[in-house]
């Protein structure tokens, strides 16, 4: 690693990821007992629960991949903060920490770099024709090399592959980058990009083809074809994109309203339709530092007030659903039962509302506490249960048990929706079917039509609004809102009557707002030569005039 004290920060310098140090030597990596298997196993076993950026327990956002889905999609508008000292708040006020000379921008190209590095590895000890012993272990590579470098792309370009394949990407640095290479390393465009994505999942789907996982924590062959149909989704290649949505669905099936609104084991448990997911282990420094308020559970998971730790649960900084997003969701669809109905804050007492909070939760009055007891936000209109505390009565009252749950990285429901997506974009009437059969599975009185609102713009037609609104309510909290605006070409919405989101930050676009395109960090631009930059983003003077639906 090198020390970069060049960054304008509070403290004095900050540690930096150096891609010259890319990956091991095979000499190195090879002298290990069992080092092959050990480096796959490491390209999936440390995705959460490290604090790998600042090596701080008290920072929150620094446990791994699932909080970058945070940071994401707190930009927009389907997330609302509950405080303006809320953790995720430099993501969602577009705050000066954003620009390529602070510590914020440093997260992703430290994180994400550092996971390549760990694929280029493999890659490296397998070489280009790898031997059956090493095959499954390369395609686990090759798959998660373009899953990183396909979020990097939508993170950094300012503008997505069906817009601009022109726009700049990020430096792609492979096993066999050479250290000159490193200073003369331009961002590759969206072109570029995404055929280097689609060769990683090409050798993916040939070396994971026999490949049989034992769990869900590592890629497989339907995690690959799942991948390709993001990718194609991404790239407007819509045959290619309903034909492997369609590959990756088979052997899952969908959550029904039992799994998906489950109390104990709602989005904390792997299911039949969780194709890939992470886990957070109780070694993990996200656990066993700091009461395990630097974890996922502490940021997502109401409902453990046993231990007075967690900050959704008992410090009163807790992500909001959308007011405007929750009031489109209709009663008869069972998804809006994952979070608590604004209505609930306009009864008297608070035992008129803790017996309310009882149709959400068997732990009402602690949802109550998370509501109105914390720092900031006084109400529960809006809070989460979406993603539910681990372990039953104990874990309710442990956090070092309820914290530790698995979170989905890909679901078949979102398979479901790209093939609709792309079937209807050949043939509009054949997605409307597949997108009234999948809304049908949570509403059984959904209506095709009703969910055509384009957010300042019309860029895209009233079927791919309705898909995009499925999409919004279905994987609400799962990283995927910041990507769809800006591959819709949206704006957002978060000025209009009643919002919920705070004063000052109430900003309206009709395009995907500048901040939702990531600075790179100034370091990498001044010794790589050949490397351009996004422009620091500049945050609105003020609220937006209210928006009228």
């Amino acid at each position: 690693m090198a020390v970069a004290c060049g960054l304008t920060l509070a403290t004095s310098c900050i540690e930096e990821y150096d891609p010259q140090q890319g990956y091991a030597s095979a000499d190195q990596a090879g002298s290990a007992p069992n080092s092959y298997q050990n480096f796959v196993d490491g390209i999936t076993a440390n995705l959460a629960g490290q604090f790998t950026m600042q090596g701080s327990e008290t920072i929150p956002y620094d446990y791994g991949y699932p909080s970058f889905f945070l940071m994401r999609d707190v930009m927009g508008q389907d997330i609302a903060l509950d405080d303006a000292g809320n953790w995720y708040n430099a993501w969602y006020t577009c705050s000066t920490g954003l620009g390529p000379r602070y510590l914020i921008a440093q997260y992703p190209w430290t994180y994400y770099y550092g996971w390549i590095k760990n694929c280029n590895t493999v890659i490296s000890l397998a070489g280009a024709e790898p031997s059956e012993e090493h095959k499954a272990g390369a395609g686990i590579a090759y798959a998660m090399r373009a899953m990183f470098y396909m979020d990097l792309a939508r993170m950094f370009a300012n503008a997505t592959y069906g817009l601009n394949k022109e726009a700049e990407t990020v430096p792609i640095i492979t096993e066999s980058t050479s250290v000159d290479d490193l200073t003369n390393n331009p961002r590759a465009t969206n072109e570029a990009m995404y055929a280097f994505i689609i060769s990683d999942l090409d050798k993916a789907e040939q070396y994971l083809a026999d490949y049989k996982r034992t769990d869900k924590y590592t890629p497989d062959l339907s995690v690959v074809y799942g991948l390709k149909a993001r990718a194609y989704l991404i790239m407007e290649q819509w045959a290619d994109a309903e034909k492997y949505a369609k590959l990756a669905q088979q052997g899952y099936s969908l959550m029904d309203e039992a799994t998906y609104t489950s109390r104990e084991t709602g989005f904390n448990t792997p299911n039949n339709a969780w194709m890939f997911a992470i886990q957070t282990k109780a070694s993990d420094p996200c656990m066993t530092m700091n009461d395990a308020d630097a974890s996922w559970g502490s940021i997502m998971c109401l409902e453990v007030n046993g231990s007075g730790c967690g900050y959704a649960s008992s410090y009163g900084y807790q992500l909001l659903i959308d007011r405007h997003l929750y009031e489109t969701i209709p009663a008869t669809d069972f998804r809006k039962k994952c979070f608590v109905d604004f209505a609930i804050d306009e009864l008297g007492s608070a035992e008129e509302k803790i017996a309310a909070l009882e149709a959400y939760s068997d732990y009402p009055d602690w949802v109550y506490s998370s509501g109105y007891e914390g720092e900031g936000y006084e109400g529960v209109g809006g809070l989460s249960l979406k993603f539910r505390a681990n372990g039953g009565d104990e874990g309710h009252n442990n956090q070092y048990i309820g914290f530790l749950v698995s979170i989905p990285l890909m679901r078949v429901e979102e398979m479901y929706l790209i093939e609709a997506e792309a079937a209807g974009m050949q043939e509009e009437s054949r997605g409307i079917q597949l997108l009234t059969n999948f809304a049908k599975t949570r509403d059984p009185q959904y209506v095709y039509g009703l969910h055509n609102e384009a957010y300042g713009n019309s860029s895209t037609s009233q079927f791919q609004n309705e898909v995009w609104w499925q999409r919004r309510v279905e994987l609400w909290g799962e990283g995927f809102a910041t990507f769809d605006i800006k591959r819709l070409n949206k704006g957002i919405i978060r000025s209009y009557a009643n919002s919920n989101h705070l004063e000052t930050y109430r900003w309206n676009t009709q395009t995907p707002p500048d901040w939702m395109n990531l600075c790179i960090v100034q370091t990498e631009t001044n010794y790589n030569l050949a490397c351009t930059n996004n422009p620091a983003p500049i945050a609105p003077t003020g609220d937006s005039e209210e928006f009228v639906w």
